[in-house]
């Protein structure tokens, strides 16, 4: 059995600015991550590329008929109700009304900025698997090095973290993506299938549509302009003889399979 990628995108409303102290208004956080979207949907319709789309609720509902129609082939997930603010009652609720929209059971959780919260609370909620880790350190966000690397459980849920190297646990989300040399990226990427079987990695559609203008550090918006996306093509074609690109459920549901 290949190893697989687990490829997935927060799909959410461009609120980044509002960190950098950018005003935005709401419904241009909400055009710009659709624009980023549509940008990426060539790259979702790929035979072979299977992912899971971590998704707002807020954002679902505003483009309900192109949640519904991706989830015909990829898995639909929580991203919580919106991206900037949060209630406990966000888990349960944006869980049923994303279900609602796709038409298919939602099971995974990834909390916005990777925010940390009680496992009891993402249980009571529903939830089969959270996705909200990353065990490496984020200066100014968390650090997270003394976290398991790999799928486990906590507090009887199951945490399937994003990505990190081995040894010294070099983060492979969005901003390597886009800031390590790409041989090197795929290097990376390579060094973890083949010691965990599997490799966790994580993105946004706005990060594919032209972001300048927004006060935004320059190390989070390289290759906006087009060569990002040509990137993600080329590892699509780099390793699509190598792994299977499957959501995350299904590879849970692969994971339970060859355990019994």
């Amino acid at each position: 059995m290949k190893p697989a990628l687990l490829l997935s995108f927060d799909v959410e409303e461009f609120d980044m600015p509002l960190e950098y102290g950018h005003p935005i208004d709401a419904r241009r956080q909400l055009d710009i991550g659709f624009e980023g979207l549509h940008r990426i949907i060539p790259f979702l319709s790929l035979p072979h590329v299977r992912t899971t789309l971590f998704t707002t609720a807020h954002f679902a509902e505003s483009y309900a008929e192109k949640i519904r129609s991706l989830a015909n082939r990829h898995e639909i997930a929580s991203h919580t109700w919106h991206h900037s603010r949060f209630d406990t009652s966000d888990l349960l609720n944006s869980r049923l009304r994303l279900q609602e929209i796709a038409g298919q059971p939602v099971s995974g959780l990834r909390m916005p900025r990777m925010r940390a919260i009680p496992m009891a609370d993402v249980i009571a909620a529903g939830y089969e698997y959270d996705a909200s880790l990353h065990p490496t350190w984020l200066p100014g966000r968390y650090n997270n090095l003394d976290r398991p690397r790999t799928i486990n459980r906590e507090e009887g849920m199951l945490r399937l973290p994003a990505s990190v190297s081995p040894m010294f646990r070099i983060p492979l989300f969005w901003l390597g993506f886009k800031n390590y040399p790409y041989h090197i990226y795929l290097h990376l990427v390579r060094r973890v299938l083949r010691a965990d079987g599997y490799a966790s990695l994580y993105y946004h559609p706005w990060e594919f549509t032209d972001v300048r203008g927004f006060g935004l550090p320059g190390y989070t918006i390289r290759g906006c302009r087009g060569w990002l996306l040509e990137r993600l093509y080329r590892l699509s074609d780099d390793l699509k003889d190598e792994v299977d690109f499957i959501p995350m459920k299904e590879y849970i549901c692969r994971q339970n399979m060859s355990s019994e």
